[in-house]
Parts: C-alpha cells; sequence; structure tokens
C-alpha cells in the first residue's frame, strides 16, 4: 500500500517548564498576558507532523512518499529522513524561505505553550498530488495532515480529482480556519484524525453534530491522551481502545504522529480498525518515551509484548505477522526493519 503524507515538515525547539502555567495566569488579567517562563532544558529535534508520520511508516517499512515545502537548510534532515525509509523526492524546496519552525515549552504537568513560524511551508500549496502519484506510479491513500491551510484544500481537492482515497488529520490548523474549510476538508475522508479537544472544536466550528460527522466520513479516530483512543464507523458501535501504559513519561511532543504511524501501518497491512488503534497507541507510548518526536527507539519483539500486555496473545499473534524480532537499527539510527507490507482497501 503506497502511502503519501502531506503536511507540515519542520525543526522543533523543545523547551521544559519545571513549574505549572496555570500558577502563572491570573484570571483577571489575560487580556494583557506578558509572561515568560525560565526554561531549564533545550533539545533540537527534527519535527513537522508530515515528517514525523513518514518517519513512523518508514521505520515500519511502509516506503511513504513525504509531500510538503522546506528550505534549502533541509539537506541533513532529508538525508536522515531517507535513510529511514521515506521518499523525500516529491519535497518542494524554497528558493527564499528557511524550514518551518516549531518553538514548544511543556511545563510539569505535560501542558504545552507553542508557536509555529510557517516559513516555506507557505508554498506548499504548489504541490500537484496528481504530479506525484504519477512519479510513484499511483498511491493508495493521502494523508493531508497541518500545512498551510490552502495546501490542505488544494491537496483535498486534488484527491477528489484523481480519486484518491484520503485521511484529513487537520489537528492543529483547526483553531485557524472557518466551518466552511474545516467542512471542505472533512467530507468524503477515508479517515478523521482528531484528538479530543479538536473533535469538540470541530463540531462546534462546522456545526455538525458526531452523527453528521460520520455521514460523511469513512472511520473517524479520535486519541484520548492517556484514556487511548475512541474508533467511530457509520452504523457501527464506537470502539474505545485503552492506551498503553507508560510508567514514566518524558515528552508529548509527536505522540499523536506516532499513533497515526502505527494506526496506518496497520492498516496497510489488511488489519482491522480495532488492531490498528491498538498498534498506534503501541507506537505512542513508545514515542512518550523520549525526547523529540523522532527520537524513539522501536523493536518488533517491545511492540509485541506491549501489545500483548495491554491488548491480550490474539493481538501480538495479528501483529507477529508483520512485526519484525530484532532491533536491527544503531543508537543513532533507530528504526524498525523488515516489516511486511500488504495491499488492502481501508474498508477491509
Amino acid at each position: 500500500m503506497r502511502i503519501a503524507v502531506t503536511g507540515s515538515i519542520a525543526t522543533d525547539h523543545l523547551m521544559h517548564f519545571p513549574g505549572r502555567f496555570s500558577d502563572q495566569l491570573l484570571p483577571d488579567e489575560l487580556d494583557h498576558v506578558s509572561l515568560s517562563f525560565l526554561v531549564d532544558d533545550l533539545q533540537v529535534r527534527r519535527g513537522g507532523v508530515a515528517a514525523n508520520i513518514a518517519f513512523g511508516l518508514g521505520c515500519l517499512s511502509l516506503r511513504p512518499v513525504l509531500v510538503g515545502a522546506v528550505g534549502r537548510d533541509f539537506e541533513a534532515y532529508g538525508a536522515w529522513l531517507h535513510r529511514h525509509g521515506v521518499d523525500t523526492r516529491s519535497v518542494h524546496v524554497s528558493r527564499t524561505r528557511h524550514t518551518a519552525r516549531f518553538l514548544c515549552t511543556t511545563d510539569g504537568d505535560g501542558n504545552q505553550i507553542a508557536s509555529f513560524y510557517a516559513g516555506a511551508m507557505s508554498e506548499a500549496a504548489t504541490i500537484s498530488l496528481g504530479t506525484v502519484a504519477e512519479r510513484v506510479g499511483g498511491l493508495d491513500l493521502v494523508l493531508i495532515g497541518a500545512n498551510a491551510p490552502e495546501a490542505m484544500l488544494r491537496h483535498t481537492q486534488d484527491c477528489r480529482t484523481a480519486g484518491l482515497p484520503f485521511a484529513a488529520d487537520p489537528s492543529q490548523q483547526l483553531a485557524r480556519l472557518r466551518g466552511e474549510k474545516i467542512q471542505d476538508l472533512v467530507a468524503g475522508a477515508d479517515l478523521l484524525f482528531t484528538n479530543e479537544y479538536e473533535s469538540a472544536l470541530l463540531l462546534r466550528k462546522t456545526g455538525w453534530t458526531p452523527v453528521d460527522v460520520l455521514a460523511r466520513v469513512g472511520t473517524w479516530v479520535t486519541t484520548l491522551g492517556d484514556k487511548g483512543c475512541l474508533v467511530q464507523r457509520r452504523g457501527e458501535p464506537p470502539i474505545e481502545i485503552a492506551a498503553v501504559p507508560v510508567a514514566e513519561p518524558v515528552d508529548p511532543t509527536g505522540v499523536g504522529d506516532g499513533f497515526r504511524a502505527g494506526f496506518l501501518a496497520a492498516i496497510a497491512w489488511g488489519l482491522t480498525p480495532t488492531r490498528a488503534a491498538q498498534l498506534g497507541c503501541a507506537v505512542a507510548a513508545n514515542v512518550l518515551r523520549a525526547v523529540g518526536p523522532q527520537e524513539h527507539r522501536l523493536s518488533g519483539d517491545e511492540l509485541l509484548s506491549q501489545c500483548g500486555s495491554a491488548y491480550g496473545p490474539d493481538a501480538a499473534a495479528d501483529f507477529g505477522g508483520h512485526l519484525p524480532r530484532e532491533l536491527t537499527a544503531s543508537d543513532h539510527d533507530p528504526c524498525i526493519r523488515g516489516a511486511k507490507t500488504a495491499r488492502t482497501g481501508l474498508g477491509e
């Protein structure tokens, strides 16, 4: 199954504030906030939702096609992704702008305050998915992640025009987009990904009910943090999947992207949405144990053990034919090697 992942490609500047944001915010003074948080750590990591998801899929041997816009400073980052199984030949390189930057501060409770500089991402709307599909010999699924709004809308329309199945994952851009634009991005999607807050925001901005959403998408997946996720399909009972426990969480950045990589990999292998959500939770748990969205180490044996403990031996058996048994990557080359893939439809 050939998957294209569109969306942001960025460098993450991740900081940690040892206190609580809530202790610094005065309810009566929120109309003129002026705060500076003294952080005790800074990590500069590779990021961007499309690159994070593509990295995870590449580590699971899906050979995803990354679609996005970057600056000339992307060379080393692009080489990293290529080494981890990502096709970067459809990435547009800007002549004038830097690769996007994500600056995020996380407090002691895991709450985050972030800023995002779009940079070269503003040129992503120049990329034609038809051209991408022609280059790789066809696409089975396109994930449309957070990006410049014009790019998200164009990629969605490209999918409709070409009859390409697509997954809508508007995430951070829901706060910026108007209701009618969100409707344009969601209607007709084979998959819709949101977190709990985003699902409420989507309903409020579109005026839709959950029934309205499910009348327009094939499968709606809502991540619920440490409570796991909810999978809803039209005409079927909702499925709640518990999270894989993490005793000592380190950094939540990129956890949702890890979930999407695991979910999409399982769908590509022909597994059910329930199994896809379970693998998504397992990959997300591993991301949560590391600082940075592309710094986690995975092994087939560890994922099988986690899934077996959390979801039972049947789940582990279903994943066992696809996940490799041993980790072959070095400390500086974290990924899974040798996973098998299968072409399948999303409804299978």
